[in-house]
């Protein structure tokens, strides 16, 4: 099922049931007295935080949801039955916007749920009319009509870290070297069509589709996958040893970042020279010391194909994830 992060929907809780004309009746009288109960309460509209990424797919073809209205009263004061709630699952991460009003609504855990809008509640039966003054009455109200409206529906990743970079930066390969997630690899741009997700000793690791210069004002992928990153924990920055330039290289991504703003320029950020194992030790040692007194961090070197470099590696982000955590 294809991977969807964006999608508009329209939906309307139910009306209101409506309130009815009843009457008691009794042996010595043939109407004793206004019984009609009150409708029942409209579906409500609802969201339901779920674990499940591709749970947006769902709605790609069925984009109108209409709950069921609540039911009309019924006599002897019987209270209408309300109706039922659509549910709609969406992924931890998502973030709803009510079009017509501006409201913002967030999932940000599993089972996490939402009204986004209130079914409409139930008319008034005619019992509720008796008075002093009118012993009879044959007044009733309608039910009160539900919550409608558009609603744009977008999904942020909740991830440990996020390996960001142009694209053949190594993202996917060191995914599947860490966390066996089976994300795409290939030698061409933007292998990575989809944010791939792996479990790293239980912590979630993000592979970022390859971002290039522009993204953050839609070029390439553009801003839609920046959005991704920015509430993962930390940044690891790849930057491939094939790139002419490293670190210009490093800083147009670094720029891109600032540019999109949300604070993505200010997440912790380890900075990895991948694909060490093209370069002699030599070079991808002056690589390593020219970057470093660029950018004023520290790199780490990194090859997939190497076993040492690899397992360095884990280690130095086990160590960072350990550091961020309660932050």
């Amino acid at each position: 099922m294809a991977f969807v992060d964006e999608i508009r929907i329209h939906a309307q809780a139910g009306h209101g049931g409506p309130g009815v004309v009843r009457w008691a009746h009794t042996k010595e009288k043939a109407k004793a007295g206004p019984c009609g109960g009150d409708g029942g309460r409209g579906g409500d509209i609802i969201l339901e935080g779920v674990r499940d990424l591709a749970a947006l797919a769902s709605y790609r073809f069925t984009k109108k949801f209409r709950a069921e209205n609540g039911k009309p009263g019924g006599g002897n004061n019987k209270h209408g039955k309300d109706a039922e709630p659509i549910v709609l699952r969406v992924p931890v991460g998502t973030v709803a916007k009510v079009t017509t009003t501006g409201e913002v609504y967030e999932i940000l855990s599993e089972g996490q749920s939402v009204v986004i809008f209130k079914g409409g509640p139930g008319g008034y039966g005619n019992a509720r009319f008796k008075s002093s003054t009118n012993q009879n009455p044959f007044h009733t109200t309608k039910g009160k009509p539900g919550g409608v409206g558009d609603i744009h529906i977008t999904l942020k990743l909740i991830a440990d870290a996020g390996l960001i970079g142009y694209p053949n930066a190594g993202k996917s390969s060191l995914l599947n070297a860490l966390t066996r997630a089976s994300s795409k690899v290939g030698a061409y741009p933007f292998t990575t069509l989809d944010p791939h997700l792996g479990d790293f000793y239980g912590r979630l690791l993000a592979d970022i589709p390859g971002l290039i210069e522009g993204a953050s004002s839609g070029k390439g992928l553009g801003s839609r996958f920046l959005r991704h990153i920015e509430r993962t924990g930390l940044l690891v920055h790849l930057v491939s040893s094939e790139q002419e330039d490293p670190i210009l290289a490093y800083k147009k991504i670094r720029a891109e970042l600032e540019a999109f703003g949300q604070g993505l320029g200010e997440k912790r950020e380890l900075v990895v020279l991948s694909k060490a194992d093209l370069l002699t030790p030599e070079k991808r040692g002056n690589i390593q010391e020219d970057m470093q007194k660029a950018i004023g961090k520290d790199v780490v070197l990194l090859s997939v194909e190497d076993s040492e470099l690899l397992k360095a590696f884990a280690d130095r982000l086990t160590k960072e994830l350990s550091q961020g955590e309660g932050k």
